[in-house]
């Protein structure tokens, strides 16, 4: 009814549309979680500030860590307690940038890789 209306049935481009579509965007703005939901969504928003204060503080402990090691005197104390912190730092350091991946992967970009590729 509207088109019969103001347009004569039919719908009035007036030269405006060419037939060609705009250009692709690039891969990874077109994939972009971070702008297109995690921004808008409270929730996500809220899980992406909290995994990031997470990351830094692994990364913390972990400088920490080798920081109180190398401030130790070798007989102040054992060898297991020696081992237990670089191994808490290695560990923190790792945790840490795992923590990095899984937030890029999951809150920022996730390329699409089709099953039959």
């Amino acid at each position: 009814k509207w088109l019969k209306k103001y347009a004569g049935g039919q719908v009035d481009w007036r030269g405006k549309y060419s037939g060609a579509l705009p250009p692709t965007p690039p891969r990874e703005q077109l994939l972009d979680r971070y702008w297109s939901h995690v921004v808008n969504c409270r929730s996500c928003s809220l899980a992406y500030k909290s995994l990031n204060v997470v990351e830094v503080a692994l990364q913390i402990i972990s400088v920490a860590a080798i920081g109180i090691f190398a401030a130790m005197k070798q007989g102040a104390v054992s060898a297991v307690t020696r081992n237990s912190m670089v191994l808490m730092a290695v560990l923190s350091f790792a945790l840490s940038r795992l923590l990095a991946h899984f937030i890029y992967k999951y809150f920022r970009y996730h390329d699409y890789e089709h099953a039959f590729h």
